[in-house]
């Protein structure tokens, strides 16, 4: 898979620091305008969270990491940042709906218990600390889509949209849009149906 990702001109994926192994892929991706490449608008960050012979956490390593690399790219907090991995925090199941998607969270299924990572080493403390940090978004449990509040923060899921995998609630895929006039964050679930639903703005 690693292979097919390098090979795909359409893929920014990216090896992390090596020094942060066994945890690969931990790189950061600026999105910029067309008219002014240096000068970007937000930054998309991807932490490797484990999982299959490795394990299901973001390390100390890696928040450190993620720290330093802010600091040096966005040191007054700016520019908002956007962050990624695929297994969800412990403070997911602490937003975590008990039944239904109620306000102020956003989504339509909450049909399983949020599956955690390992332990929690200090990187939802880092995000919480930096204004910058808009949300988080993960994957990992096919049967929840829902964004909900954590402080400042949001906490989102993706929505189960291949075709692999447990589960066969339908697909679909969250879709983040970023607006640079006026500046504006929003995300939202487009179903393999066309259907829209559980839009929520990203930007406050």
């Amino acid at each position: 898979m690693k292979n097919e990702i390098e090979q795909n001109a359409l893929s920014y994926s990216s090896k992390g620091p090596v020094d942060l192994w066994p945890s690969i892929s931990n790189y950061v991706f600026p999105i910029s305008p067309t008219n002014n490449s240096r000068s970007p608008i937000a930054y998309l960050y991807f932490l490797d969270s484990g999982g299959g012979s490795y394990p299901e956490i973001i390390s100390n390593a890696q928040s450190e990491w993620f720290k330093t690399r802010s600091q040096e790219i966005n040191p007054d907090s700016r520019v908002p940042e956007l962050i990624f991995w695929h297994i969800p925090s412990k403070a997911y199941e602490k937003v975590a709906p008990s039944s239904g998607v109620p306000k102020p969270c956003v989504g339509s299924i909450n049909k399983e218990t949020v599956a955690s990572q390992k332990a929690e080493t200090g990187i939802m403390e880092i995000l919480a600390n930096r204004t910058s940090v808009k949300a988080v978004f993960v994957g990992h449990n096919h049967g929840l889509d829902w964004c909900c509040p954590d402080n400042k923060l949001w906490l989102c899921f993706a929505r189960h949209t291949g075709y692999g995998g447990y589960g066969t609630w339908a697909r679909g895929a969250r879709i983040i849009e970023i607006s640079q006039h006026p500046f504006s964050i929003k995300s939202w679930i487009r179903m393999e149906n066309h259907d829209v639903h559980s839009k929520v703005d990203l930007s406050s």
